[in-house]
């Protein structure tokens, strides 16, 4: 059965990719393409007339940045969170009462969704590529999936807590302290966490206020397409297996 949910999780991961993958290059880039040209805007104002024209030619288009590239980078995304999605659901189905495949499948997605993106973005929103300094990319990239990490291990620790509060309280008394002990875990950890905050001062609200929410739409899409699309497919393998 787990290879069988583990092909599925994968296929379905990729088209869940693909879906995202249309919607942040009719919502997300064109926020990104915009403060692009803020950048240079900046840059231009600030340089030199002699050095204006001397700029290092990129490396990769824009063009294929916001098409191949985007879709590759979010199929491999997809393919890799369907995959271990399917594990995951493999492994707690029947685990957490009766909860049909389809309704187990959008309650993990929607765990993940908030374990995953919305932890996380509290501490470190998600920018535009042309904000940040190129010198402090390795340390973002740290911290922020060092965030990561310790939203998924205090939600493991709390549903640890759960389980054993379960033993001698009623369940919604057990619930609201094991979410208390992951907010307070949170919480400790983002204290700890490095601060980043390089958006320059004169940057435009709106435009990061519209991109970060095109970003949120873009995994709230992604997720939502993985816990509907993977219960169903589990349903089937479920019932044709019984």
């Amino acid at each position: 059965m787990v290879k069988d949910m583990l092909w599925r999780g994968m296929l379905v991961g990729i088209l869940a990719a693909m879906m995202a993958t249309l919607f942040a290059q009719a919502v997300a880039e064109p926020q990104i393409d915009r403060a692009i040209g803020v950048e240079q805007a900046h840059q231009a104002h600030h340089m030199d007339g002699a050095m204006a024209g001397d700029q290092d030619e990129e490396l990769v288009s824009r063009a294929t940045q916001k098409g191949a590239g985007l879709f590759t980078a979010l199929a491999l995304y997809g393919a890799a969170v369907g995959g271990i999605f399917s594990l995951v659901f493999a492994y707690g189905y029947g685990r957490m009462g009766r909860m049909g495949p389809r309704s187990f499948a959008l309650l993990l997605a929607g765990l993940a969704f908030i374990l995953i993106v919305v932890v996380p973005g509290i501490k470190y929103p998600q920018t535009p590529p042309a904000v940040g300094k190129h010198e402090t990319v390795g340390i973002r990239t740290a911290a922020y999936f060092a965030m990561i990490a310790l939203s998924i291990g205090a939600a493991v620790i709390a549903g640890k807590v759960l389980t054993a509060l379960c033993r001698s309280m009623r369940g919604f008394d057990a619930g609201l302290l094991a979410i208390g002990a992951f907010v307070v875990m949170v919480a400790l950890g983002q204290c700890v966490l490095p601060t980043v905050d390089e958006v320059p001062a004169d940057f435009p609200a709106t435009l990061l206020w519209n991109f970060r929410v095109a970003s949120i739409g873009t995994q709230l899409l992604l997720w939502s397409t993985i816990g509907i699309g993977f219960g169903w497919a589990a349903e089937r393998v479920l019932v044709r297996q019984q």
